[in-house]
């Protein structure tokens, strides 16, 4: 792919999820970004014809969300525009999907009182598995995927931001996050590690108010024996995999680390793990993603 190719992100996914949210960040970003287009016109948006408008006037990258809210919505036709624009040369297309949890995408449409585009008559929650099925394939073939159920608008925007932004990183973004089992596991992580062999502070009454970035929890979780050779062990997993995947052209990993309600063991061995990258020369984001949630 040309240096000079033409950038064409296309959004698809759930309802709900983000679509407004990602375009109006790409646009401040520097994107040209266009929502609800027909699937007939997504081939002339990004390829217009010749002699239409001088050349540099479509030298911006493109953003278009295309979702089930258009009625001539089709999975396959989205596809087979998809491997046309990919089979262009003058474009660099990449497909980005965006995920919910079904859950939250309920709470969504009950706050804000909109109508799901594929419920109809039927029950809210129907529309949104339904359209969980229907979309399914192009989760298989996106590029890129974004889970917004745990994330906030703040976040949301910061991820995109990091994952799109037109200058180019330095370096690969690591993000390494704490969470929650009983809530759930990041579907957007790239590496899991589970810490709940630890001893648990939640078991000590003085401790179990605190969390992982309170000394008292974390003297505790360091005194288990098996906490130290973990993080040597991780450590020796992770820095030789790093500039692989830079190799790889990776812009971003994030390794999720896991214990029971997200709030001692995995935080502290998140804060732990970040320093200890960011004295390799790391460029390193942390997110505790359940401590909002106790």
């Amino acid at each position: 792919m040309s240096d000079a190719s033409l950038k064409v992100l296309l959004i698809t996914g759930m309802s709900g999820a983000g679509m407004t949210t990602a375009l109006k960040a790409l646009e401040d970003l520097g994107y040209e970004a266009v929502d609800n287009v027909p699937l007939s016109l997504v081939g002339n948006l990004v390829q217009p014809p010749q002699n239409s408008l001088p050349d540099k006037a479509f030298r911006r990258p493109i953003a278009v969300g295309v979702d089930c809210r258009n009625r001539e919505f089709s999975v396959e036709a989205f596809i087979e525009e998809l491997d046309d624009l990919t089979e262009l040369g003058s474009l660099d297309v990449k497909l980005l999907f965006l995920d919910c949890d079904n859950e939250v995408l309920l709470r969504r449409y009950v706050e804000t009182r909109h109508r799901h585009p594929l419920a109809g008559d039927r029950p809210l929650a129907d529309g949104i598995r339904a359209e969980r099925k229907l979309v399914s394939p192009l989760r298989d073939r996106a590029d890129d995927l974004i889970d917004s159920t745990d994330l906030s608008v703040t976040d949301f925007n910061r991820l995109m931001r990091t994952r799109y932004a037109l200058t180019q990183e330095p370096e690969m973004v690591l993000t390494v996050m704490s969470f929650g089992f009983k809530h759930g596991v990041p579907r957007d992580a790239d590496l899991m590690f589970d810490v709940r062999f630890l001893r648990n502070p939640h078991y000590d009454d003085a401790l179990r108010p605190l969390t992982g970035k309170d000394r008292p929890v974390q003297d505790f979780v360091k005194e288990d024996d098996g906490f130290s050779p973990f993080m040597e062990r991780l450590l020796d997993l992770l820095i030789p995999l790093l500039p692989r995947y830079r190799a790889e052209g990776k812009s971003y990993l994030t390794v999720a680390i896991g214990c029971t309600g997200g709030r001692h063991r995995s935080v502290f061995t998140t804060e732990t793990l970040a320093q200890h990258l960011k004295d390799q020369g790391q460029d390193v984001r942390i997110h505790h993603r359940d401590l909002p949630k106790q």
